[in-house]
Order: structure tokens, then C-alpha cells, then sequence
């Protein structure tokens, strides 16, 4: 792996929030593992998940004043082999850390490995559109602003099922609405 600058306290902290999420974050076994395997110290195995992360990624950072030993971890917790027959976790997964990731000018690709992006993102939207490309595959698609409207939490969660569920109620509400006499324009 290519020399990786140090991440930020916040970039950091993101990072160690989404791996170590009480819901859908790594197990407590999993992370002393990784660690174990990559030879970084657990800080205290009894320390909340995400915390308890930081602190050894962080201390391992400082030491080698290198984001090589995150990046690491973020492959060795992503391979996708860990995830055969949960791929929803996966994607989940994959699409927190990249919001965070194109922050950092990486993206977290379907193979699990860590990949330079062109330019880092700067704010809230663009880490969002690069790491929803649903999303920006229907902006470009110039799908229906209301569509849009219905579906958008979901889109942002990055929940498509209930992104389509929710696009699809609001299609036919609107069919409903206009058999009933309504029109767009009188509202």
C-alpha cells in the first residue's frame, strides 16, 4: 500500500465510529483480532467499541506518523471474504466509511481495498455523492424532483429497498390524488 497521510482527530473518529458501531459496527472479538493480527496493542479490551478503536489507531498513528496502519485496518475489517452471505452489511458498511473516506481523497472499492481519489471532498454534499452513486445515477437520470423528495432519508442512508418502497407510495399517492380531481397546479 502506497504511503497514506495521517488522518485527522475527526476523520479518525469517523472511521472508528462506523467500524465500531453498537448496531452495525465490528464485534468486540473482531476488533481485538484485527488488531491482534496487524500488531497493534488493544488499548483496553473493555472500552467501548469505537473508542477503544481510536485509541489503539490513533496511538499506532502517532507512532508511525503514517495513516498506513488505518488503512490497514480498514481492509483487513472490509475484505469482502468476511462478508459472504451478508451483503447488506457489507454495503452499509462500505458506504459510511466512504462519506468519510472522500473527506480523506480515498474510496473503500467492492474488493475492500483503499483507492486514491482525485480530489478530496469538501463538504457534506459532495462526500455524499461520491460515496451514493444511486443517488447521482438518478439526479442524472433527471428522475422527478417529488420522487426524489419522497425517497430522499432513505437515499442518504443508503437504504434502496425502502428507497424504491417509498419513491413507489409516492407515485401512486400522486396517481390517487390526480384520479380524485387534484392537479399540480392547484395546490
Amino acid at each position: 500500500m502506497p504511503a497514506i497521510p495521517e488522518f485527522s482527530h475527526a476523520e479518525l473518529e469517523g472511521i472508528c465510529g462506523v467500524l465500531g458501531d453498537t448496531s452495525r459496527g465490528l464485534t468486540g472479538s473482531e476488533i481485538g483480532s484485527i488488531l491482534a493480527r496487524l500488531g497493534i496493542p488493544d488499548p483496553m479490551p473493555t472500552m467501548t467499541k469505537r473508542h477503544r478503536l481510536f485509541e489503539a489507531l490513533a496511538k499506532r498513528e502517532a507512532q508511525t506518523r503514517s495513516g498506513n496502519i488505518v488503512g490497514a485496518f480498514i481492509q483487513e475489517a472490509m475484505n469482502p471474504v468476511r462478508y459472504t452471505g451478508n451483503r447488506v452489511l457489507f454495503d452499509s458498511r462500505r458506504n459510511a466509511l466512504n462519506i468519510i473516506l472522500a473527506f480523506c481523497g480515498y474510496s473503500l472499492g467492492e474488493d475492500g481495498k483503499l483507492r486514491l481519489r482525485a480530489q478530496p471532498a469538501r463538504t457534506l454534499t459532495e462526500a455524499e455523492e461520491a460515496a451514493g452513486r444511486l443517488r447521482s445515477e438518478l439526479s442524472r437520470r433527471a428522475v422527478h424532483p417529488d420522487v426524489l423528495k419522497f425517497c430522499r432519508p432513505e437515499l442518504l442512508q443508503e437504504n434502496y429497498f425502502h428507497a424504491v418502497f417509498e419513491a413507489t407510495k409516492s407515485v401512486a399517492d400522486y396517481k390517487g390524488l390526480c384520479q380524485a380531481g387534484w392537479s399540480p397546479g392547484l395546490s
